[in-house]
């Protein structure tokens, strides 16, 4: 199943699992799979909003207005749904990648022995191109996110954080009155920028409360 994720600046992007778009994401997003889910979604979105997320998406042909939420779903969905269409596939198409390969290695076991001595230097020189190739790519990124992990002043990271810093936390609530965020806005945040910078959330309810969250001492 597709995911796909509107994040603050109404940007809509579509991954192949919840786990790749919370890893991916840097900043609170909105989740939906399907036309109903984005309907329910942006119900409550003022008409400026609703314009600009539609205007924003790749192809479509600008417009000054949009008839209600309803429509604004439709028009939308219609947009976004191909570009579920091209993310899906991903994880499929590696496996006939795989076949080939492993034929090929099928058929030299029946050769003579003396093929096999040719080919073994051959199997030798890609691999050792390959690890530093590899290894080098890896390492740059791993230091992106570390560079990305540190929140900044007075940003809303920083701001989620020092309520989360606190004793007991705080309630999701409290996250929604004092960003202005919706109940899936502070799921998502959780889940996806917050583990993305590095910072292991606790996720608990208080008996007779609500959901809250705490960063462990």
């Amino acid at each position: 199943m597709t995911i796909f994720t509107i994040d603050e600046t109404d940007n809509i992007t579509a991954f192949a699992t919840a786990e790749a778009a919370a890893a991916a994401s840097t900043m609170p997003f909105d989740l939906f799979t399907d036309q109903k889910e984005l309907a329910e979604l942006i119900a409550g979105w003022p008409a400026e909003r609703l314009v600009a997320t539609y205007n924003s998406l790749p192809g479509v042909k600008p417009v000054k207005a949009l008839k209600d939420p309803k429509t604004a779903a439709g028009k939308i969905w219609e947009r976004v749904e191909k570009l579920g269409q091209m993310v899906a596939p991903e994880p499929e198409a590696a496996k006939p990648e795989a076949a080939p390969t492993a034929k090929p290695k099928a058929e030299r076991k029946p050769k003579a022995r003396a093929e096999a001595a040719k080919g073994a230097p051959v199997k030798g020189k890609p691999s050792k191109k390959a690890t530093p190739a590899k290894a080098a790519p890896k390492g740059k990124k791993a230091a992106k996110v570390e560079e990305a992990s540190a929140p900044r002043g007075g940003s809303k990271t920083a701001e989620v954080i020092a309520m989360l810093q606190r004793k007991n936390g705080a309630s999701i609530t409290e996250i929604m009155t004092a960003m202005g965020w919706l109940r899936h806005t502070v799921r998502g945040f959780m889940a996806g920028a917050m583990k993305k910078a590095g910072y292991t959330v606790e996720s608990f309810k208080p008996e007779g409360g609500e959901r809250s969250y705490r960063l462990p001492k």
